[in-house]
């Protein structure tokens, strides 16, 4: 089967055909360069995304490739009406088992933040596209689904979630004083959903929630303690320990101390581009492209070779040591990671943290520490990411906002829940459906009483009832949809026991230790109270 999505075999065929020869004009010879550079990105990313990369080279990746633009597109499930049945591309369809799947990761992200004292907010997944057209050299604006509404707004689904909590926290903000209504520090979280038109790739969709975490108000970098603490914290409520996952830190910071001596610096004119934030986005791709990608892209923004050359060389220092050799141990943000580790080992959370000084991220507005949690097995793509962006609401705001600092992070529920899944920590009984009595009446004479039944039960006992909505006319079949719902227990009202004011009562789980049959009992309808008693006394014998 081949691993590749029909998103990537798109992308693949927009580049067009290979230039057959030798190129014979200026013309070809350009579009020959053009597409030789674009289709090695191409290769590059999916190389190194690839679950088995020995086996699939480059060379073997980009022949099937072009074996599968030839082929063409798969057909795709269409109903007689037209209409396909399968969902937009990049998008995902939760069906039962998938949803209770999703409650339970949700549930641990929401308990996780519950442990640690962040309270839940959320905010349209409409929202104005001028809050995300901040600076030049940022991808997500050219990956947002905006368009214009019908009353001529220029509107877009959310691609990220920070932003709207900057404007959340600036409308309890007086904006000529820059102080917030609510009592600091801030600490919310949310679960929405995010947009973003790019190419779909294992652990990447269009569409994913993501679990974001923030707190606003705290300039130093117990914030950044706090949150990787709380994410720890998650990991090791789904059984992930730090032989599984480590989370890279660095900072924003030192990476500005670092390409300032080459010349790169930050732009406060906002009508040309800045330098400083095209060069984060690019070196963000150092995982995905590797360093001559990187370089080429690099020079194409007009910095010299030697100096690309030297900036990586920086970014791929092994220890905290090295680097404050390299910049000076006064430079700023260094010493914020160094307390941060420090602060790690009283947390208990230092096994988790390595040091990483090519962990940029690519948003342009991260001004301090920067984190990515990932796969110690090199398999899977960026599990979680943050930082702190203290210039954020004062961009939005005004210079008054520039004392709200605000650090977080995004978890998104795609790479997570394929980890999970690739190392077997999904709890089994989510593979179970969860109904604790199906009540299946004689006949539709007796229907009515089993409604009656089963709203006793609900409301008594707190139970999770389905009423069978047909009677059965062989109990085989009762049987069997109760199987088919992984019920507990069935609950049969039948005219001999509802005579005597009982019902009878079949545990499927628990077997009588002399028939080795389910428990079967005559539950008095006044003693449901009882049930658990009565059928572990059967149990016993």
């Amino acid at each position: 089967m081949s691993p590749f999505t029909p998103e990537q075999v798109k992308e693949w065929a927009l580049l067009g055909p290979k230039l057959k020869g030798k190129p014979t004009t200026d013309e070809e010879l350009q579009a020959a360069k053009v597409r030789k550079a674009k289709s090695t990105a191409l290769l590059q990313e999916w190389h190194a995304q690839i679950n088995d990369p020995e086996v699939w080279t480059m060379k073997k990746i980009e022949k099937e490739l072009d074996r599968l633009v030839e082929e063409g597109e798969p057909e795709t499930a269409t109903a007689s009406s037209g209409i396909v049945l399968e969902p937009p591309s990049g998008t995902r369809d939760f069906y039962p088992p998938e949803m209770r799947l999703r409650t339970w990761l949700f549930q641990k992200f929401r308990d996780s933040a519950a442990a640690f004292g962040f309270l839940e907010y959320d905010a349209p997944v409409l929202e104005q596209t001028a809050l995300y057209e901040r600076k030049a050299g940022e991808e997500i604006v050219s990956q947002m689904y905006a368009f214009q509404d019908p009353e001529e707004h220029r509107v877009t689904l959310r691609p990220e979630m920070t932003p709207s909590l900057a404007r959340l926290v600036l409308q309890r903000t007086n904006l000529s004083t820059g102080e917030c209504r609510e009592a600091l520090p801030l600490k919310w979280y949310s679960i929405p959903q995010c947009w973003r038109f790019e190419t779909t790739q294992r652990g990447r969709k269009r569409e994913h929630y993501q679990w974001n975490m923030d707190i606003v108000g705290v300039a130093h970098v117990h914030a950044e303690l706090e949150l990787l603490a709380a994410a720890c914290h998650f990991f090791q409520s789904v059984q992930v320990g730090p032989d599984l996952v480590g989370i890279k830190i660095n900072s924003r910071a030192v990476l500005e101390s670092i390409l300032a001596k080459h010349g790169i610096t930050k732009s406060e004119d906002s009508s040309k581009e800045d330098l400083f934030a095209v060069t984060c986005v690019i070196i963000d791709k150092l995982d995905k492209i590797g360093d001559d990608a990187v370089t080429a892209l690099l020079m194409e923004k007009g910095i010299p070779e030697a100096s690309c050359r030297e900036i990586l060389q920086a970014l791929q220092m092994e220890s905290l040591e090295a680097l404050a050799n390299y910049v000076g141990a006064d430079t700023p943000g260094l010493q914020d990671i160094q307390r941060l580790f420090a602060l790690a080992n009283d947390y208990g959370i230092a096994e988790y943290l390595v040091f990483d000084a090519s962990v940029v991220r690519g948003l342009a507005y991260y001004t301090g520490i920067v984190w990515e949690a990932f796969d110690r097995r090199g398999e899977l793509r960026a599990i979680m990411g943050g930082g702190r962006y203290d210039r954020l609401l004062e961009l939005y705001g005004g210079p008054a906002c520039s004392q709200l600092s605000c650090v977080g992070f995004g978890f998104g529920d795609c790479v997570i829940m394929e980890l999970l899944q690739e190392c077997q920590l999904i709890p089994s009984f989510l593979q179970e459906n969860q109904v604790d009595y199906v009540v299946c009446a004689w006949d539709n004479e007796w229907y009515g009483a089993a409604a009656k039944i089963a709203a006793q039960l609900r409301t008594q006992l707190g139970a999770k009832v389905d009423l069978m909505p047909t009677p059965k006319k062989k109990v085989a079949n009762s049987f069997k949809y109760a199987d088919q719902k992984g019920a507990q227990r069935m609950v049969f009202v039948a005219p001999s026991e509802m005579e005597q004011n009982k019902v009878r009562i079949k545990d499927l789980r628990v077997k009588d230790a002399k028939t080795g049959e389910g428990v079967q009992i005559d539950c008095p309808l006044d003693q449901f109270d009882r049930i658990d008693e009565m059928i572990a006394e059967v149990a016993r014998g």
